[in-house]
């Protein structure tokens, strides 16, 4: 299989978050929700329009995720919480409250509703994180420990495999997936990142099963086989790119979350740009049944 490239992005949303992350779309809606974890921000934007509506949690908040019940389940800092459709904010239950330096980071819903994320230490201190669920009784489990820096998460089209980035391992992982108790079983090594290429971050699974990568300061998206196999590269104008969805009336628009570059050399860093793929991607899942 030869790797094709691609430029064909363009401007979707014309923001500029610190860390944009966590993209989910919501289709009855034609919309799109993600958050910038520095600024403490909950973006919403539906498709077609110029206006972008912003809510500041409060909190430093990592993902988000819409609920069956409505309002979203979010990763803080310290924890899991929920926000209501007017931005009431509620915290329900704190993680690693006795280590001060780890925050949370990435998440997402499995198709059962339970809602994943995990943690990592400021100063990416190898092995610190762990990866945790939040429960529909909205207690939490700690599924893996020794992570370092808890990353993009997502599940192939048949529910049976978990894929799971901790982006200092250069790479992501494959679990063996049980549904019904949200267990993790047998993991192996899928795909590997050379670090000269960035370092794996947010991904998504589309509907042929193909998992696509964002890579954080590589400037690109690269789409793989199940099997780990390169296929596509989509290029983008910005270096630090950060997680990605599918969304759009057909689900085959791929939104790409950016982050701001230290030294400021991309005009358009931290804005939301999007990719007219060829495939389609899964609908979101929600917390909640």
């Amino acid at each position: 299989m030869s790797t094709k490239r691609s430029a064909d992005v363009e401007l979707a949303v014309d923001v500029r978050c610190k860390l944009g992350e966590s993209p989910i779309w919501i289709p009855e809606l034609q919309q799109l929700i993600w958050v910038d974890i520095r600024n403490g921000d909950f973006y919403k934007w539906v498709r077609g329009r110029d206006d972008v509506e912003r809510t500041f949690v409060g909190h430093s908040v990592s993902a988000v995720a819409p609920r069956s019940a409505g309002g979203y389940v979010l990763a803080t800092r310290s924890g899991f919480a929920m926000l209501d459709d007017n931005g009431a904010f509620d915290m329900i239950a704190e993680v690693e409250a006795d280590n001060s330096s780890n925050r949370m980071n990435d998440g997402k819903c499995d198709v059962r509703g339970r809602f994943w994320a995990g943690t990592m230490s400021e100063q990416s201190t190898p092995g610190v994180g762990s990866l945790y669920t939040l429960n529909l009784d909205r207690s939490v489990t700690k599924r893996l420990a020794g992570v370092t820096i808890s990353n993009g998460i997502d599940w192939s089209p048949d529910g049976k495999t978990m894929y799971y980035v901790d982006s200092l391992s250069h790479g992501l992982d494959a679990f063996d997936y049980n549904e019904e108790r949200g267990e993790l079983g047998g993991r192996q090594r899928v795909i590997d990142v050379e670090p000269s290429a960035g370092l794996a971050d947010g991904i998504t699974v589309d509907e042929e099963g193909f998992i696509w990568v964002a890579l954080h300061s590589g400037g690109a998206v690269h789409r793989y086989s199940p099997e780990g196999i390169l296929d596509l590269r989509v290029e983008l104008p910005v270096p630090l790119v950060t997680s990605c969805t599918f969304g759009g009336p057909n689900l085959s628009e791929l939104y790409i979350t950016t982050a701001v570059d230290e030294d400021n050399v991309a005009p358009l860093a931290g804005a939301v740009f999007r990719y007219q793929a060829r495939v389609a991607g899964l609908p979101c899942r929600r917390y909640g049944n």
